[in-house]
């Protein structure tokens, strides 16, 4: 790796054993059963919003890993910005989550945050081997994205409390799932010692 530049360096340290991933948050539910989704996202904002803040205390950086919903042409603020100011389902969630300015993203074109994308080369330069996943949905994107940091061999929490789906039997499955087949740490948000994980070799 390049030897890195200081001036890049934010609030958050540019090195960390532990990153936060949320998952397709910025989203403006504006599709078929997206006010299905809306209920799940809108019982989980909060604990979200917690997490986030938390985790910033302990040095852990958040990284926004988002569908690109199809816009070629946009970018991630530009996509934030639709969801902050246009009328869609999903503006009253973007509110809540709105990144900071020292948070980082990485868009996507498919399911898992890894394909295609600069996600792994992101969690190389800050020295990442530890991935807390939230987000949407916990049998879709948020499923694909662990099993691609399975197989790269990152250590796997994922927040039960979190992450939702449509349908909560597909999210307690996808739940089982992970910890099952992917060795993913499944619990509750206010059960996560955010230090440990900061500091795990």
């Amino acid at each position: 790796m390049p030897k890195r530049d200081p001036n890049l360096h934010g609030n958050i340290p540019d090195d960390s054993k532990a990153a936060l991933l949320l998952v397709d948050v910025v989203n403006d539910l504006e599709f078929e059963d997206g006010e299905k989704l809306l209920a799940g996202a809108n019982a989980i904002a909060d604990n979200l919003v917690c997490l986030k803040r938390r985790a910033h205390e302990a040095g852990i950086p958040a990284i926004y890993v988002n569908d690109n919903f199809g816009r070629w042409t946009s970018d991630f603020r530009r996509l934030v910005e639709h969801c902050l100011t246009d009328d869609v389902r999903g503006r009253p969630l973007v509110r809540k989550l709105t990144p900071r300015e020292d948070d980082y993203f990485v868009l996507k074109a498919k399911n898992s945050g890894f394909f295609g994308t600069t996600l792994d080369l992101v969690l190389k330069y800050l020295g990442t081997s530890s991935l807390i996943l939230t987000g949407f949905t916990s049998d879709v994107c948020v499923l694909f994205t662990a099993n691609d940091a399975y197989m790269r061999e990152y250590r796997l929490w994922v927040l039960s409390d979190c992450t939702t789906s449509m349908d909560l039997s597909d999210h307690e499955r996808a739940l089982k799932y992970m910890e099952r087949v992917l060795g993913a740490d499944i619990r509750e948000s206010s059960q996560l010692d955010l230090s440990a994980i900061a500091t795990h070799r």
